[in-house]
């Protein structure tokens, strides 16, 4: 089984049929920015690093063309996947059917596919109801009847509205296992940029560097995300060392003033 350290970077990999809405979600959570004209994707890559408290996550960003003209080039998206991400509309049947077509893809390539984190999204949630051909009920029946055993989560998002955007890619962390499942209590996204020349050290310089900074951390009162909740190891206190000595040595003297006696 994979460990921790495997996923410090991992690809996440964005599938689904034209005009769903995939670059939306994706500047939408990146940039916090939303446009209504379309544009045609080839594909775009997208590099982001996060401190997730226990580690740093270095995230890579796959937007796939959904035109289905590159069949070589999805196939190696695929090959490469740690992660994916199912987008349809809720406006749309034939999103739906591609969506599952996608899936099909996954299943031909990955020999590994149960083990992969899936997240299915329906965009476009901000729509009225009127507009509305597809239900989240028809989506989770045919992922939780029709396809068990997967490690997947069905979801409605809106990237025009900034519905359930962050709340994907938390799904897609909690289900590779790299965030703890969400508490009830938590409002927060879970994801804290880390500072650029934090990040540049190495994993060596980190672990040297990691007693001042708690320090630091704990001095200031502010925390600094990754350091919270870890407290340095306490020094043993000189005067309790020879008051321990004093007594071993006592036990001894003892020791042999009984065995003086008894002999």
């Amino acid at each position: 089984m994979s460990t921790m350290s495997d996923y410090e970077r991992i690809r996440l990999v964005i599938l689904g049929g034209q005009g769903v809405g995939k670059s939306c979600i994706i500047k939408r959570f990146l940039f916090n920015t939303y446009c209504n004209k379309y544009r045609s994707t080839v594909e775009d890559l997208y590099n982001k690093e996060y401190d997730l408290g226990h580690m740093t996550l270095k995230v890579d960003i796959l937007d796939t063309a959904g035109d289905m003209q590159f069949p070589a080039m999805r196939r190696l998206c695929i090959a490469t996947a740690h992660a994916f991400l199912l987008v349809y509309s809720v406006a749309s049947v034939p999103s739906f059917d591609c969506v599952k077509q996608c899936f099909e893809e996954i299943r031909e390539n990955r020999n590994d596919y149960q083990d992969i984190p899936i997240v299915v999204a329906g965009n476009k949630l901000d729509l009225t109801t009127s507009q509305r051909e597809i239900t989240i009920e028809d989506v989770s029946e045919w992922v939780y009847c029709e396809l068990p055993k997967l490690r997947v989560k069905v979801l409605e998002c809106s990237a025009k509205d900034d519905i359930n955007i962050k709340e994907i890619f938390r799904s897609l962390l909690t289900l590779s296992k790299l965030l703890p499942r969400k508490d009830p209590s938590d409002t927060g996204t879970g994801l804290k940029r880390r500072s650029s020349a934090y990040v540049s050290a190495t994993s060596k310089d980190r672990r040297r560097a990691e007693s001042p900074l708690l320090e630091a951390d704990k001095a200031s009162g502010s925390g600094s995300g990754c350091l919270e909740g870890i407290q340095p190891s306490k020094p043993r206190s000189r005067s309790l060392i020879r008051r321990a000595s004093r007594k071993t040595k006592q036990q001894i003297r003892d020791a042999q003033v009984n065995e003086c006696n008894v002999s």
